[in-house]
């Protein structure tokens, strides 16, 4: 890999670290916690999908319920994962297969069904199939998409649908993402479907079949790859990373599209929620991690640390936290929220509500809330890196008020901004006030109010329209379809069909293209940021607040795939099949006797 010193880093261009440090103290790397194909002899990933790792809790009342699942090439490995407690034992696995024809590129077990004795284990291959497995019974249970009449492009990416024993939704390099039940049989013959719901640039369709086949649905989404999808925390959103570089969110049930944002330049490779699922966080090829507000539909903050592509974003739900603070509560939120905040008698539960951080974060008589969201990225460049997002950073308003006051007002008499219950701003002089939903000028973007969504976007709450999840699942579910009003066409002004994965900033595909796909590409490219640059879809760089890493270390010698965080560690891997376990500050003493030479100042290999 490149030669470049990961930002903070030592002295050494080329040294891997083995520990960092952060507020809480001291991160330390556990060489005998590591996870690989037996023999630990690197993986030659040239050309082949990136090394993932899923995680599943089986229950075991042995206190050893963490399973671990991760693939490196044609090979699929399952293990009991012993993170920071002992070290990994990698003659032992629960189960390996090694296929042939095709790689496994990703997969994902089902917590709501897994035990000691059975897990349910997709995985979803480069031919487009996937498979159902069993790797404790070792058994092959179902084939999906076997002879490829469904989409015979990569999976990209496939989960469990939330609180669902049956149903899974898997995306593909074509654009497309498929609700299967596991239930039910793929047919014989190519599926063929009915329109069920269309908006800009997306469109639902059912299958067209009078008995109960998969797959259920077909989204198509946006121009090329749909390179990763990610479910809200509650499952009733679904956030999907495109490589047109759009993110689009959905309301799962309804199909209705809740809002949108565009890469600075550069197809978008990965998107995750934020635990209380207020924030969605994306990185892709233009080397930055951009954080979108949920509610407010708009980019809040970019992150700049990254040398090469974003493959992996994740919150680190441990360090996560609003804290209480006993203050009076101004609400400030819209009507709704005022109606639930009087029924709810002012609870205080920090991550599940917003009412109280709101008000808080308007009073000007009570203490700040202090926030705090930490998340985390990895990227080809080989660097972890660490990010909080902050009071500041969420809040502006509260932090610049004074200055908002005086930049801002309406008029010479006019010195006080206020916030009406819709959430807008209303301006009064010394000597007349205004009512209260009239508007003041425009803030800096970055110190702005919410801004609405040209999408649509809404609050998970202000509609219910008719779920076409449960019509879905009906066999005959053509005619409860027919019943739902169908939108207009419209074509998608940012489409970029010639997009391709060399626009980063600064980093050059290995691969090579054609020269002519190229200049269209870069044209269409150029066409797409002129359009939505310095817009609610897109900001520019210097209108809102750019986030510097907390921690930016190289950890490895090969592009990194995974980063998840647990209870007591993070988990990285890189290309070269090295699964490594970080222990969180204090909890590397857990690892017990039986490995005394474990050292945390051991390197990757």
């Amino acid at each position: 890999m490149s030669n470049m010193a990961a930002e903070g880093g030592g002295k050494e261009t080329n040294e891997i670290k083995t520990q960092f440090t952060t507020r809480e103290g001291v991160y330390k790397l556990l060489p005998n916690s590591e996870y690989s194909r037996p023999n630990r002899v690197p993986f030659n990933s040239q050309g082949s999908n990136p090394v993932k790792v899923s995680f599943v809790n089986v229950n075991d009342q042995s206190g050893n319920g963490e399973r671990i699942c991760f693939n490196v090439g044609r090979e699929l490995y399952f293990y009991i994962y012993k993170g920071v407690r002992k070290a990994a034992d990698l003659s032992k696995p629960i189960d390996k297969r090694i296929y042939k024809g095709t790689l496994p590129t990703c997969h994902d077990s089902n917590p709501l069904t897994a035990t000691a004795d059975s897990v349910s284990l997709l995985v979803g291959f480069s031919a487009g199939q996937v498979q159902l497995i069993d790797p404790i019974k070792k058994e092959t249970s179902k084939l999906f998409n076997e002879d490829r009449l469904v989409d015979k492009s990569p999976v990209t990416c496939l989960k469990w649908v939330p609180g669902s024993e049956n149903l899974f939704l898997v995306s593909h390099s074509s654009g497309s993402l498929y609700l299967y039940n596991v239930e039910h049989t793929c047919g014989t013959t190519p599926p063929h479907y009915q329109l069920l719901k269309q908006g800009e640039n997306y469109a639902v369709h059912t299958g067209k079949s009078k008995t109960a086949r998969n797959p259920l649905l077909r989204w198509t989404v946006g121009e090329g790859a749909v390179n990763e999808f990610a479910f809200s925390p509650d499952g009733k959103f679904l956030a999907c990373a495109c490589q047109d570089g759009f993110l689009r969110v959905f309301c799962f049930d309804t199909a209705e599209l809740h809002g949108t944002m565009k890469s600075y330049f550069g197809g978008l490779l990965c998107v995750c929620w934020s635990p209380d699922g207020r924030y969605i966080v994306t990185g892709g090829e233009d080397d930055l991690v951009t954080v979108w507000s949920f509610s407010d539909c708009r980019v809040i903050a970019r992150g700049r640390g990254h040398k090469s592509w974003v493959s992996v974003v994740a919150f680190d739900h441990c360090i996560t936290s609003v804290q209480d603070c006993e203050a009076p509560t101004e609400f400030s939120g819209s009507d709704e929220d005022f109606q639930e905040q009087v029924q709810s008698n002012g609870s205080r539960e920090r991550t599940n509500s917003s009412l109280s951080r709101l008000s808080k974060r308007n009073s000007t008589e009570g203490r700040p809330v202090n926030v705090t969201y930490r998340f985390g990225s990895v990227g080809q460049d080989t660097q972890l890196c660490l990010w909080d997002l902050t009071e500041d950073i969420l809040f502006p308003l509260s932090r610049t008020r004074t200055l908002t006051n005086a930049m801002n007002a309406s008029g010479p008499g006019a010195d006080t901004v206020t916030l009406g219950t819709n959430g807008n701003n209303s301006v009064s002089s010394s000597g007349s006030s205004a009512p209260s939903n009239s508007l003041s000028p425009p803030l800096p973007r970055s110190n702005s109010l919410p801004h609405s969504s040209p999408t649509g976007g809404s609050s998970p709450n202000s509609h219910k329209p008719t779920s076409i999840m449960d019509s879905a699942l009906i066999a005959t579910g053509v005619s409860k379809f027919a019943t739902l009003a169908l939108h207009e066409v419209r074509k998608e002004r940012n489409a970029d069909k010639d997009h391709k994965r060399n626009h980063s900033m600064s980093y050059i595909s290995n691969k090579s293209t054609d020269k002519l796909s190229q200049l269209i590409g870069t044209r269409a490219a150029k066409a797409d940021a002129a359009r939505t640059l310095g817009t609610v879809l897109c900001p520019r760089i210097e209108e809102i607040p750019l986030l510097e890493p907390l921690v930016c270390k190289k950890i490895a010698h090969e592009r990194l795939t995974v980063l998840i965080f647990l209870d007591d560690c993070l988990v990285t891997a890189c290309q070269e099949g090295f699964i490594c376990t970080w222990a969180r500050p204090g909890k590397v003493g857990l690892l017990t006797s039986q490995n005394p030479t474990n050292s945390p100042s051991g390197t990757v290999v």
